[in-house]
């Protein structure tokens, strides 16, 4: 059984006094188990990078406790709390890679600051540049660098202290699709052979899609839902889930009138072409008439609207093929409204 890596309980911050006061995080209790990569996710301001600075305590709690590793940090006194820091590694989205620095000595940068041996911290860098898979840009500056190469610099800086706790605060929002993949790919790969507990803070839910295996969405400062992503994905409890898990849902009263019945994905392939096999297998059309489906993992989650023909033979033909497929459930949209 896991063991938790961070604890966060009851945990509130609130900027200024009295009636001013901005209540920027309520109650927050969430556990990260180790090895997890936990996503939290929210829209703009919802308190995501507050929680997160709140983790290392960079920005100390009002109210509430945050344990790392066992360990109270908001219990430590400075000195011991530096030290506890030097556990919890951390990624931002602008990089803050230093300029003057060539790329190996930016990865030594940690290391000089804790007193380590000039060559033992060389070493060490060149294994990270081997990691991040740059080792031909050691003499590189970050100006001459791409920001996917600027994030993988600051990743393997990140690391070089070998932190337990990876924390991701908006990693990839500067970065183009492509480059956002790869680097996801990097952390999940580190996740995996380090065994380092990473928390993604995103407002994206594609990233979460990609590598997370557990979500807390957050909301004007607390926790709507969290749960496995898988669970949250296919059924969203709350207002503030629906609208980050569906924000193009097509509301019912807006389909045109027809015989309507919900398909859902529960986890089969997402590469089987559903539709096109019931034209060809049954040759009977159907009307998609809104599907909100994602692709997590390679499995197929979410659900589809679909307009059966008028025919009461084909439909019922339709019905009995798409009930026989594994992993789909099939039932009528009875609060479909035209």
């Amino acid at each position: 059984m896991s063991q938790p890596m961070i604890e966060v309980r009851d945990l509130s911050k609130r900027f200024g006094e009295g009636d001013g006061a901005v209540h920027a995080l309520e109650h927050i209790d969430l556990t990260v188990d180790q090895g997890d990569i936990y996503g939290i996710i929210g829209l703009s301001g919802a308190g995501k990078s507050t929680l997160v600075r709140c983790i290392n305590l960079l920005e100390r709690p009002t109210e509430g406790t945050v344990l790392v590793d066992g360990r109270d940090l908001t219990r430590m006194p400075d000195k011991a709390l530096r030290q506890a820091r030097k556990s919890i590694g951390m990624i931002f989205q602008h990089f803050n890679l230093l300029m003057q620095r060539n790329c190996l000595d930016n990865i030594t940068f940690p290391l000089e600051l804790t007193g380590t041996p000039r060559k033992q911290a060389v070493a060490r860098a060149r294994e990270l540049l081997k990691i991040v898979d740059l080792e031909s840009k050691e003499k590189a500056y970050p100006a001459q660098l791409s920001g996917g190469q600027k994030q993988r610099i600051a990743i393997a800086r990140t690391l070089a202290t070998n932190p337990k706790v990876l924390l991701c605060d908006e990693a990839t929002s500067a970065l183009d699709p492509k480059t956002t993949r790869d680097i996801l790919r990097l952390i999940r790969d580190i996740n995996r052979t380090l065994g380092i507990t990473v928390v993604v803070i995103t407002h994206d839910m594609k990233v979460i899609e990609e590598i997370c295996t557990k979500v807390t969405i957050l909301n004007h400062g607390r926790i709507a839902e969290s749960g496995l992503v898988e669970e949250v994905f296919t059924n969203p409890k709350t207002e503030a889930g629906r609208r980050l898990v569906y924000p193009d849902g097509v509301p019912f009263e807006l389909l045109p009138k027809s015989r309507v019945i919900r398909v859902a994905f529960n986890g089969g392939t997402a590469y089987q072409p559903l539709i096109a096999s019931l034209a060809i297998d049954c040759n009977v059309k159907v009307n998609i008439l809104g599907a909100d489906t994602r692709n997590i993992d390679g499995k197929a989650f979410g659900t589809m609207l679909l307009g059966l023909p008028e025919n009461d033979a084909e439909a019922a033909r339709a019905m009995a093929y798409l009930a026989g497929q594994k992993d789909i459930t099939v039932e009528e949209a009875t609060d479909y409204h035209a």
